[in-house]
């Protein structure tokens, strides 16, 4: 079992605190098992979360036991760690510990030193801050999340949400990730970097809605190559009202949604089989492997080829 230990300082952020115990502790196996152990430890027994106080059942020695840990933010950032933290943190960096940040707790983070000529993110209202403070940290506020490897940072608000479903399907797979992500209730449809970790699914309509049996049809064939004058004959609609009505019932247009489908559709075929990019892209729809490439990368941020490495590594 995977053991996840939150590092609550004086001060915690109550949301920061909260979403990884939660994340992570939805998660579950396709057999129903926990994969996550989840612990909460601080330098002393009680800590401030602002409008209540966190009585923590752990001391940092839990920390020596961590396969991830957990900085999450705290109300004003001290530029000094408490006594031992910083010593504990590279010590646990130093045996492989995976250890990730969440909004300002970045600046804990960049403390230790361990985020010294790395690429970091924070909230953007703090990332001038950070910069400022560790000049040696490249600062990017433009991300909902950066991963170094056995570094990880996130910006503030449901970014942590979007990191920590990516460190799940770095562990376990898409499946227990998709899993995850839907008891959190995540949206269906998020921009920014984190779309090449997490499985969303398409943007619905409302059940009933008149383009309920449209949407179920485009998904089918959506290896086809459709233009939007078919989808509307084939709706019996005009292409103006067919236009309309994707906007009222799905919040996006039928070209953009047949793409998501599309670029949905390779996802699955580069996890679950062998075959070449070239064969992918018909089988998704594509007009050539030069199209595919460039649409895959616009949406999901990194290409074909690099998406499956990252999803076999994380499988195996």
């Amino acid at each position: 079992m995977h053991t996840v230990v939150v590092l609550a300082l004086d001060g915690v952020i109550p949301f920061d605190l909260s979403v990884p115990i939660d994340t992570f502790g939805r998660a579950r196996l396709p057999d129903g098992r926990v994969p996550y152990r989840v612990r909460v430890c601080a330098v002393r027994e009680e800590v401030s979360a602002g409008a209540f106080t966190v009585r923590a059942p752990y001391g940092l020695d839990a920390l020596a036991e961590a396969d991830t840990i957990i900085l999450p933010g705290v109300a004003k950032p001290p530029e000094v760690l408490p006594p031992g933290v910083a010593e504990t943190l590279r010590a646990a960096a130093a045996r492989g510990t995976r250890i990730a940040s969440i909004c300002v707790g970045a600046f804990l983070l960049a403390a230790t030193g361990l985020l010294d000529g790395l690429r970091a993110t924070t909230h953007w209202i703090a990332a001038p801050d950070l910069a400022a403070r560790y000049p040696e940290v490249t600062v990017d506020p433009n991300v909902l999340y950066v991963d170094n490897g056995r570094f990880l940072t996130s910006a503030g608000a449901a970014a942590a949400m979007d990191m920590c479903l990516h460190m799940i399907r770095n562990d376990l797979g898409s499946a227990v990730a998709a899993h995850a992500a839907r008891m959190s209730v995540m949206p269906l449809e998020r921009e920014g970097g984190q779309a090449q970790f997490i499985v969303h699914e398409l943007p619905p309509a409302p059940a009933g809605a008149t383009l309920e049996p449209l949407l179920h049809w485009l998904e089918e064939h959506c290896d086809r190559e459709l233009t939007v004058e078919e989808v509307a004959a084939w709706a019996g609609m005009s292409t103006r009202t067919l236009n309309r009505r994707f906007r009222e019932q799905t919040g996006t247009t039928p070209v953009r949604w047949l793409h998501r489908a599309r670029v949905r559709r390779a996802q699955h075929l580069l996890e679950t089989t062998s075959h070449p990019v070239e064969r992918i892209a018909v089988q998704a729809g594509f007009g050539s492997p030069t199209a595919f490439r460039e649409r895959f990368r616009r949406v999901v941020g990194t290409s074909p080829q690099a998406y499956r490495r990252t999803f076999r590594a994380a499988a195996g």
